[in-house]
């Protein structure tokens, strides 16, 4: 009848701290009292219990404790089982920039920060493509006929996108592109959401694939080349990442390729040998340049000292 007796005055001792958050220090509290009252006069076990519980709540609620000793073990023990991160998942990882919604995760946020930055909305160039180009696109989708007695958009689409240059909305002007913000690609996408196969057919070449990754890291005749070809359609991109072993997870790809030297056009040159198989790929089927994912391997050391490149694309 004591243990049950303990047992209650210790629950509700734990309720009405977690009730009041008052932090781990009650908590370890009434654990050891209880405990200790009934290891005195009552079962070993629910004393066993509650100063298990008092340890744990010590070990992961105290931060000092936790800061000093147990946060550290864990990393260290994650580190050592974790695969290695390469030099190119690492740029990947840390690519992009984070918004005031980062500070969310701080657990302090800064609303100042939030309520200065205003929506400025879309431009006046921005928002006519919006509402007069996004809204005769749809205007020539039937949502059965697509689905079901095409599996595809209809060629009077296809061409109205290329002819207003859907697929050029990340390319700058200068390569004959849109260059539209990332509001107004969200805009845009939005508006086009009224047809699931219209909004992902021009979502996926404004967002993965060559376009973005000439941008950034083409050559001046690389750019020069496809960008202008893929603003106005002529070049229809898709992105091969997801295999039938691996989806959009890229550091699991089984894909590789090898450096290697060959023959091309009567001359030898450094090129790479690639083994791969790619599944569910959007565009594919109509897609005249591929940005291909995979992970690169140099055994011979022919671009440097380094064996593992990681994941790349070609």
């Amino acid at each position: 009848m004591m243990t049950f007796i303990l047992f209650v005055v210790a629950l509700a001792g734990l309720l009405v701290v977690m009730r009041r958050e008052s932090g781990a220090t009650p908590a370890i509290g009434v654990m050891v009292v209880t405990g200790l009252l009934s290891w005195i006069f009552a079962s070993g076990w629910l004393a066993l219990i509650l100063f298990v519980g008092a340890g744990v709540t010590a070990a992961a609620g105290l931060p000092g404790f936790r800061q000093s000793w147990l946060t550290p073990k864990i990393f260290a023990t994650f580190k050592k089982v974790a695969p290695k991160v390469s030099d190119t998942e690492k740029v990947a990882l840390e690519a992009g920039t984070v918004g005031w919604d980062g500070e969310l995760f701080t657990g302090q946020p800064d609303w100042h920060n939030l309520l200065i930055n205003r929506h400025t909305g879309l431009s006046e160039e921005e928002q006519a493509f919006v509402d007069n180009q996004c809204a005769q696109a749809i205007s020539m989708c039937n949502a059965w006929d697509l689905a079901v007695e095409r599996a595809d958009l209809p060629k009077e689409l296809w061409d109205f996108l290329k002819k207003e240059k859907f697929f050029g909305m990340i390319i700058p002007k200068e390569y004959g592109g849109l260059e539209f913000s990332a509001k107004a690609q969200t805009a845009v996408l939005q508006k086009l959401a009224a047809n699931e196969m219209l909004m992902v057919s021009v979502g996926v070449p404004n967002s993965l694939g060559p376009g973005e990754l000439l941008l950034k890291y083409g050559t001046d005749e690389q750019k020069n080349h496809y960008l202008p070809r893929l603003a106005d359609g002529r070049e229809i991109p898709c992105f091969g990442l997801t295999g039938p072993r691996a989806g959009s997870d890229a550091t699991s790809l089984p894909d590789a390729g090898i450096v290697c030297k060959g023959e091309f056009n009567g001359k030898e040159v450094v090129g790479i040998k690639l083994n791969f198989e790619k599944r569910w790929i959007t565009l594919a089927p109509i897609a005249t340049v591929v940005g291909l994912a995979f992970r690169m391997f140099d055994p011979d050391g022919l671009l440097g000292e380094q064996k593992d490149y990681g994941i790349t694309c070609a």
